[in-house]
């Protein structure tokens, strides 16, 4: 692959290309598309983790109530904190990787770096076949 840079434009790393770039339509799309997803699933994590703070607090009858033999309310809320979390997770990698990844390559193209401003991961070398090994 040829990392050279054309000739028409600016070399990467160019403060002028990037401010050219962040002024563009595309760069402001790709900020709309992650603060629409990412400040909306952080004000409901952060209201659903105030909930639970507030109700352990103010509410340990309801947190202490018993679900099924001795786990309660309270025990069962903070697990699926855990729960929440892996899922808004898993939610913003699938929409990264739908969204934000797609758009963010076609800025990195347009600002001269092509997709040879993105390093590949160095094999290990355990991925590396073995001689002898069944193929």
């Amino acid at each position: 692959m040829d990392t050279t840079p054309q000739p028409d434009a600016p070399p990467p790393g160019d403060p002028g290309t990037f401010a050219r770039i962040e002024e563009g339509e595309e760069f402001r799309g790709l900020r709309r598309s992650f603060r629409g997803f990412a400040f909306p699933l952080t004000a409901a994590f952060v209201a659903w983790y105030l909930l639970y703070v507030l109700l352990s607090g103010y509410a340990p009858g309801l947190m202490g109530a018993t679900v099924a033999g001795h786990v309660n309310v309270a025990l069962v809320m903070g697990l699926l904190q855990f729960a929440t979390t892996f899922a808004i997770a898993w939610l913003y990698a699938r929409h990264a990787a739908r969204r934000l990844d797609p758009a963010a390559a076609a800025l990195r193209g347009h600002a001269g770096g092509g997709t040879a401003a993105v390093p590949a991961p160095a094999a290990s070398p355990s991925a590396a076949p073995q001689e002898g090994a069944a193929e």
